[in-house]
């Protein structure tokens, strides 16, 4: 039976070869920069207080105990649509729901490092994932490599995009989301709180082993007859069993990306050469299938690709210094760009 006594997380395969290059990310907050954009605009009326706040330092769920402290209100009735960095400045919209009564003089709150930008109002509840995309500005300090062989690199990102795996923040520190996992699984109990983080990490982990064996044997980007393609910048898909000059051209041209399962109950919708990658991953780690089937999660897909939009570079400092900026749909990371290229 497997276990995950002193676990450490897989060194999983790189796209364009081995990263040369080293440096200091989070030296300060500001060497992290995150912006949301949401994908919708609030429409100024409705039960729901929509927050626009910067943050520095701390993490989302701080952030969201202290508007629900200061609002009164329970920490379910506060929405964000993602989860942002601590060491980090980070740009996110929070929903406070307050349908009836006074109206908190938002002015008068005070949390270290948090500052309130903006303030309207919708009629839902901010949801997980109602992202269109995360802007990122990065500076790395101190960095050493080879410059144009990480310029080389850069330039494949910019074209045909990353490996779309989940960051290792997803797993814990040195990796014990993956432990609780399996042992909440064998019977523990853990506080309700905390279940779906663990729940995310086996999943997440599954996803990255098969994202992991299909550039092994390179067909995270081109595809495979089975496979199940979604449409770039969409969740919508469809499965193909034979790939055709059509479907290369679109994988070519990065409007198409064959997705990874995201296990749970339900069909995987792959067959032939796709479905047998998945599946031999999911008999290796028996054990966290069957903890989230028992859980009840339900069968998603994850694209194996995504594309890093607006990607630039500069070298500064002379040389000591890299400063990246790009964008990505939600629930992509960052640091899934900066493995490419440097030891993180």
């Amino acid at each position: 039976m497997m276990t995950f006594d002193n676990f450490t997380l897989p060194h999983w395969p790189h796209t364009y070869g081995s990263p040369n290059g080293k440096g200091n990310i989070r030296t300060v907050p500001a060497d992290f920069i995150v912006k949301e954009t949401l994908a919708f605009e609030p429409s100024g009326s409705g039960e729901h207080i929509f927050l626009h706040i910067e943050k520095t330092g701390e993490n989302t769920e701080y952030v969201a105990r202290q508007l629900a402290r200061f609002a009164n209100v329970r920490q379910r009735d506060i929405g964000y649509a993602g989860m942002k960095d601590r060491h980090a400045i980070t740009t996110q919209w929070f929903s406070v729901w307050l349908p009836k009564g006074d109206e908190p003089i938002w002015a008068n709150f005070s949390a270290e490092g948090v500052k309130i930008l903006g303030v309207t109002r919708h009629a839902r509840k901010l949801k997980r994932g109602a992202l269109a995309y995360n802007q990122f500005e990065l500076t790395v300090r101190q960095w050493q490599g080879d410059i144009d062989s990480t310029i080389a690199q850069l330039t494949s990102i910019k074209r045909h995009g990353i490996a779309n795996y989940y960051g290792t923040q997803r797993f814990g520190h040195q990796g014990q989301n993956m432990v609780k996992a399996l042992a909440m699984f064998n019977g523990e109990k853990v506080p309700r709180e905390q279940r779906s983080i663990y729940l995310s990490s086996a999943r997440s982990f599954l996803f990255n082993c098969i994202l992991a064996r299909r550039i092994d044997d390179n067909t995270w980007a081109t595809g495979l007859n089975g496979d199940v393609f979604m449409l770039d910048g969409s969740r919508s898909g469809f499965a193909c069993e034979q790939i055709d000059d059509i479907i290369r051209t679109r994988l070519d041209n990065n409007e198409l990306h064959p997705t990874g399962a995201l296990y749970g109950k339900g069909d995987l919708r792959t067959s032939i050469d796709a479905q047998r990658i998945e599946q031999s991953v999911f008999d290796e780690y028996e054990s966290l299938t069957r903890g989230l089937i028992a859980f009840g999660l339900e069968m998603d897909r994850r694209a194996l690709r995504v594309n890093v939009q607006d990607l630039t570079w500069n070298f500064g400092d002379e040389n000591t210094t890299l400063l990246l900026k790009f964008s990505l749909p939600a629930g992509s990371y960052a640091t899934a760009v900066l493995r490419e290229i440097m030891d993180v």
